[in-house]
């Protein structure tokens, strides 16, 4: 499956990824090539309900892609603070609501040693570097656990530098692989709306 056939295939897509991998080129591509109206989560959550800009942004029509931290927050909430602001229980909620709008999650990887190079490049302290290989390991892990959910689309980074020695550019015809499983979906106990406010 490439870029195009997943457009084709898919109404909605929330792109997530690790912390230094590109993913504006692919949101650009989306937007140009395949008619998507970006949409941009911001970074800080409410506190009582952390997942309502997210339920906001699906109730757009047409095709839509979100540029997210949704999974970001499952990841780097315990790996920073010892705790998530989101449940796995409202994760699996927007994963339900994704997969009704005929959506996929997406998946940008990049590997270790790009993203330690990144970091380094940018100044970051030597002691971020374990963190980015836990983080890479927390994000598959997380995105094994929503394939029950919503179907998961993996799309790895290109690797390889630019003559400016900056990232090159995503190509539109991006080779993806699917962690989708065919699983009967396991709807959360507690509806949306009995959580409390």
């Amino acid at each position: 499956m490439n870029l195009h056939q997943l457009a084709a295939e898919r109404r909605t897509l929330v792109v997530e990824c690790c912390d230094g991998v590109v993913r504006d080129r692919l949101l650009s591509s989306l937007a140009e090539h395949h008619g998507y109206t970006v949409g941009r989560a911001p970074r800080e959550l409410p506190h009582l309900d952390p997942v309502r800009p997210y339920r906001e942004i699906l109730q757009q029509g047409g095709a839509l892609v979100v540029d997210a931290h949704l999974v970001g927050e499952l990841v780097y909430g315990p790996l920073r603070r010892g705790h998530s602001r989101v449940s796995w229980i409202q994760a699996f909620d927007f994963a339900d609501a994704l997969a009704e709008r005929h959506g996929a999650f997406v998946h940008v990887r990049a590997p270790v040693a790009v993203l330690e190079d990144r970091m380094a490049a940018r100044g970051g302290p030597a002691a971020d570097l374990p963190e980015i290989a836990a983080a890479v390991t927390a994000f598959e892990s997380a995105f094994r656990t929503l394939a029950q959910h919503a179907p998961v689309v993996t799309v790895d980074e290109n690797p390889l530098t630019g003559p400016g020695g900056g990232p090159s550019d995503l190509a539109v015809a991006l080779p993806v692989s699917s962690l989708a499983r065919r699983l009967p979906r396991i709807r959360s106990p507690v509806s949306l709306f009995a959580q409390p406010r």
